[in-house]
């Protein structure tokens, strides 16, 4: 097979540009040459967050930036409330919990999205709490949450809205300022186009407010630490060089398109990629479907994990179920560097399997 297709919600394909940029000879980090290769691309972060607030970089997968939220704004003993409705809302609550956190769940069925009445609700009964944690995009489920909404109740409480926009960020339209969110979580494999290694955090002042009290142990992930360098357009510890400059190139194609104009295209293929699935009479799992990724279910006795299997060895890579989910879904990206001849081959191949397994 002489094509092969990486549909999965990250890594996502990195773009021919994109790894030319990066094959270039490394530099170092400590010169003019790289503080302004950072300098420009936290700036222009900044646009595809649409935020006004700080944005810290950090080398590490994007549960490092998760974890680093929780870190800097709470201190032991403190209550957080966490929406859980996938793997990685259970992740925020089990970093929550390994820090001394309480942790209040919002526990919501998977595929679905919280309903805003019972988060302020739990808001009402949990006045202590210092920090709402959300998905943006639950991938697991491959399932939108509304954001704008939720951030609109938090905003009149003492509590931080921290949102992970991991997989959603530059897919799923996402307003950190005029949603009001105080941490945004995001990561370098999916929507931005390039490698996994880089993690962001983007932080409000209300949220820098918290960081002023927290107790809880930090070094690595310090957001002070990072702030205080970015002042010199500087990281503390030695950054991941290549993917910075591989970064820059991804943000410059983004913002050529135009970022509005990218969430629109994931939009549009979203809508693609659910329209044909229910063609082939394969049912979408999620109930708020995300324009990143989209979950459907597996047909009725069909083992998921083998078809997962078989579309790999055919040259295309879904991504299956995870948890209580593993083997009755499958997920398929239309995020970053993907693009609509890409969605089309791959739904051949798996309308032909598709046959092949019944």
């Amino acid at each position: 097979m002489d094509k092969q297709l990486l549909l999965t919600p990250g890594p996502t394909p990195v773009p021919v540009e994109i790894q030319n940029e990066m094959a270039k000879p490394i530099i170092h980090h400590r010169t003019p040459q790289y503080q302004k290769i950072f300098s420009d691309v936290n700036e222009s972060l900044k646009k595809i967050f649409k935020t006004q607030n700080t944005v810290l970089t950090f080398t590490s997968s994007g549960t490092g930036a998760m974890e680093a939220s929780v870190i800097n704004t709470l201190s032991k003993g403190d209550t957080a409330i966490v929406i859980r409705g996938g793997k990685f809302g259970e992740r925020f609550a089990e970093i929550c919990q390994a820090y001394g956190v309480n942790t209040v769940p919002i526990d919501i069925e998977w595929g679905t999205s919280p309903d805003p009445k019972v988060v302020k609700d739990v808001l009402n009964k949990n006045k202590n709490a210092k920090a709402l944690f959300m998905n943006l995009c639950e991938t697991s489920t491959a399932t939108v949450y509304d954001v704008k909404s939720i951030g609109e109740i938090v905003k009149n409480t003492e509590a931080v809205l921290v949102v992970d926009v991991i997989s959603g960020l530059g897919s799923d339209d996402f307003r950190m300022d005029e949603w009001r969110v105080d941490v945004a979580v995001g990561g370098s494999q999916k929507g931005l186009m390039i490698p996994p290694g880089l993690a962001f955090s983007a932080v409000s002042k209300k949220a820098w407010d918290l960081c002023d009290k927290s107790n809880l142990p930090k070094f690595y992930f310090s957001f002070k630490k990072y702030k205080k360098s970015l002042e010199e357009n500087d990281v503390p510890f030695t950054p991941a060089i290549t993917l910075e400059i591989g970064l820059k190139m991804a943000i410059s194609m983004i913002e050529k398109e135009g970022v509005d104009a990218s969430i629109a295209r994931h939009r549009s293929d979203a809508e693609y990629v659910r329209k044909e699935m229910k063609k082939l009479g394969l049912d979408v799992y999620s109930k708020a479907p995300s324009d990143a990724v989209t979950a459907v279910k597996v047909p009725q006795g069909m083992d998921g994990s083998l078809l997962v299997k078989t579309l790999k060895s055919k040259g295309v890579t879904f991504a299956g179920g995870q948890g209580s989910l593993k083997g009755k879904i499958i997920r398929i990206a239309h995020m970053g560097g993907i693009n609509r001849k890409d969605l089309e081959y791959a739904l051949e191949v798996l309308k032909e399997t598709l046959k092949e397994l019944k």
